[in-house]
């Protein structure tokens, strides 16, 4: 029996994603990989797999796969509805489907992504060690399609239930702290220019940048030119020629010319992660320890 599942349907973007691929940064590489990483690991916990195994985030539900063999899989992220066969059988706990079984996911009312994970995780072939997609340098699987076959890999433990797994409720207003350096220099009073703006998260958004609207960001006399391109991490928050800043998600290229302002510490990545457009964001400056 051929371990699979068959994507019948993948709402508005659907990816494979694992933990990434760090470490490739030198060779122009992003990390890549889940952009919400606590609901991959949630997920991968409940559907019995090792944390790092590779599994699907879709972005606004509308993903529908077929199951080619027994299998279990778990939803997590924001709270979604799970439908196996047309009935709902919730989030953020294991599901085991028979073969033929198809499972469904709704649209979110918060928050943007979705994490499956599957019992033996997504087994495509990695690439520079990794099975996650990369947007921007096109490494890893295509962008999902129906039709597509999943193949799976072996499961390597039971699918394990938690006592209690309330799903996360993304907030539409956040507050996130930005570690300055290391061109704050390059910006008249950095702290107290990001602390007065409420800036909006543009619909021009995506995997490899958080993009903000608001008033712009002015720069302190004497840097009107722009840097030679320098290395940038994952959170890096650069700060482009309009003045509004771009907050650099798992996808990010690994240089680039402008000044970055400061850097969002990874703990909150994930909270940007499911930041729908027109989100408020508040940026709350921390000097370097």
């Amino acid at each position: 029996m051929t371990r699979a599942l068959t994507v019948l349907a993948t709402g508005p973007l659907a990816l494979v994603q694992d933990l990434g691929r760090p470490g490739y940064g030198h060779l122009g590489v992003p990390p890549s990989g889940a952009l919400d990483v606590p609901s991959l690991r949630l997920a991968n916990r409940l559907a019995g797999n090792a944390e790092e195994a590779a599994g699907i985030e879709c972005v606004l539900g509308g993903l529908r796969v077929r199951a080619e063999t027994s299998c279990t899989v778990a939803v997590t992220g924001p709270s979604v509805p799970v439908l196996r066969n047309g009935h709902d059988v919730g989030s953020h706990a294991p599901v085991h489907l028979r073969v033929g079984d198809v499972v469904e996911l709704g649209s979110p009312t918060a928050g943007l992504r979705s994490y499956l994970a599957v019992s033996g995780g997504i087994d495509v072939p990695p690439q520079l060690g990794s099975r996650a997609t990369d947007v921007l340098s096109g490494i890893g699987p295509p962008p999902l399609r129906a039709g597509d076959v999943l193949p799976l890999g072996t499961p390597v433990g039971p699918p394990v239930g938690e006592d209690a797994v309330p799903p996360p409720s993304p907030s539409d207003h956040l507050t996130v702290p930005v570690v300055l350096g290391p061109r704050e220099d390059w910006f008249t009073d950095p702290a107290a220019q990001l602390a007065g703006v409420v800036w909006a998260v543009s619909p021009e958004s995506n995997r490899v940048g958080l993009r903000l609207l608001g008033e712009p960001l002015r720069r302190a006399p004497g840097f009107e030119g722009e840097l030679t391109s320098e290395g940038v991490i994952t959170g890096a928050v650069q700060v482009p020629a309009s003045g509004r800043p771009v907050i650099f998600l798992a996808d990010h290229p690994t240089t680039g010319g402008y000044p970055v302002i400061g850097v969002v510490p990874t703990r909150y990545l994930a909270d940007l992660a499911q930041a729908r457009p027109g989100t408020k964001i508040r940026l709350r400056a921390q000097a370097q320890h």
